[in-house]
């Protein structure tokens, strides 16, 4: 068997490296110049920040299992199970997780051993593999006219638009702070303290915006960044300016909704963490079900 997995997102990475622990033959292949999709980690002046997921969780025991061997090697930790409400009190219960080199560390330690070739943009179904893996959001996927069960899953998803804004401080001046939540804002949804959960202690703060925000800025993404910058500075009491970079993403986070793991039809299938809660866990297991359905089949 013969496989093509288009995206090395932590969806496309985990079928694939399914697969070749199987002894399939299997090729991953990614449009941008890096592995890891929003597990994103982006390199600003002397270190990386985290500018896609924020965290993640590990409560199925699959996922679970592979957390604690990125632990083991000193690749992930817990980070915490508390996150400020605005407005409101802390609230706790949910173990984070985050990644000391950067979140895409993972995808990259994922990927070792597997046969991935970047800066390799797809424009149709490649049509020499027996089977084709689209870990990618759905709207990316109907541009390569995937046939018609995976094309009408796709055009059922429904994807919001986010900005990171990675704003560096001269010093760290907020007290005691993991990460937020941000309820009603007209422009901010979370922010995290990337030195916190980084481990290195660096003052720098990471702020997502509301899809709001984002669609008003998709075409210049830059001009989202002082409104967030100013935003986090009122509601963590900052008065320093810091310096801002800004990320777009797109197809940012998914509506969710679906209960299956997979779309196929034929030999195209579809997987990614619109399948369930919109986690990077779920785009691991999205892909893993894809991986194992694809051995079953193959006997």
């Amino acid at each position: 068997m013969n496989v093509v997995v288009a995206g090395a997102g932590i969806a496309g990475l985990a079928c694939a490296q399914e697969l070749s622990a199987a002894g399939v033959r299997v090729r991953v292949v990614e449009r941008g110049r890096v592995v890891g999709g929003r597990l994103a980690s982006k390199r600003y002046a002397d270190r990386y920040a985290d500018i896609g997921a924020a965290y993640f969780v590990a409560d199925d025991p699959g996922f679970r299992a592979v957390a604690e061997g990125w632990r083991a090697r000193g690749l992930a930790r817990p980070w915490t199970d508390t996150f400020q409400v605005f407005p409101g009190e802390p609230v706790a219960g949910t173990e984070r997780w985050a990644a000391g080199n950067g979140l895409r560390s993972l995808a990259e330690d994922l990927a070792t051993g597997l046969d991935v070739r970047l800066e390799t943009p797809l424009t149709a179904i490649p049509e020499d593999a027996d089977a084709v893996v689209l870990a990618m959001p759905g709207p990316q996927a109907l541009r390569l006219d995937p046939p018609d069960a995976v094309a009408e899953a796709a055009k059922g998803q429904r994807w919001e638009p986010v900005i990171a804004a990675v704003l560096a401080y001269p010093e760290r001046v907020w007290g005691e702070l993991h990460g937020a939540f941000v309820n009603d804002h007209p422009v901010l949804a979370t922010v995290c303290d990337d030195g916190d959960r980084r481990g290195d202690g660096a003052p720098v703060l990471v702020a997502h915006s509301t899809a709001e925000l984002a669609r008003r800025h998709l075409d210049d993404p830059a001009q989202a960044g002082p409104v967030l910058a100013a935003a986090v500075g009122e509601l963590l009491g900052i008065k320093e300016e810091p310096e801002i970079n800004t990320h777009r993403w797109t197809f940012a986070q998914p509506a969710g909704g679906e209960t299956r793991p997979f779309v196929r039809d034929g030999r195209v299938w579809l997987a990614g963490d619109a399948f369930g809660k919109p986690r990077v866990q779920t785009a691991w297991l999205s892909g893993r079900a894809v991986a194992r359905a694809l051995l079953e089949q193959a006997g």
